[in-house]
């Protein structure tokens, strides 16, 4: 059983949506500059969806973001839900903690945004965790809304 631990961590399974929201984040502006992004922290291989940046000409600057991507497709939505709390909370300290400069997102799909995510359990860790939402249309491939 300890050996399973001593094996080096694989890349994750992309999301199935994965194109979809690397599709609609192009169509905004962003240039896809890691699919995915690679961090290692405490000696444990993490990968978030995608990386991105931005030129914003108004600042002469580049905005960088890190998306986490997820269709919210499972039996259990709350189930799903938990594990990505989790999830994103560890990626945002590994984040943090590398020195990356990249603001974190969940993508959500707009159907479960407008469903799931406006029940009270959701839209309490949202906010009291202070999660950023990318909120994407799945057949337009399209962002429809950012939440910072």
């Amino acid at each position: 059983m300890l050996n399973a631990f001593r094996k080096k961590t694989t890349m994750p399974a992309r999301d199935i949506y994965h194109n979809q929201v690397k599709n609609a984040l192009i169509k905004a502006g962003w240039e896809i500059t890691d699919d995915p992004l690679s961090i290692q922290f405490g000696g444990i291989d993490l990968y978030v969806d995608l990386g991105a940046e931005k030129l914003i000409a108004a600042e002469k600057d580049e905005q960088q973001i890190a998306v986490e991507v997820k269709s919210f497709q499972s039996a259990s939505l709350t189930s799903e839900f938990h594990t990505t709390v989790g999830q994103i909370i560890n990626y945002r300290i590994a984040l943090e903690n590398e020195g990356f400069k990249h603001t974190l997102y969940l993508a959500v799909p707009l159907e479960i945004y407008n469903s799931y995510f406006q029940r009270e359990l959701p839209k309490t860790v949202i906010q009291q965790y202070q999660f950023k939402l990318v909120i994407y249309d799945i057949d337009t491939q399209e962002i429809v809304k950012w939440i910072s």
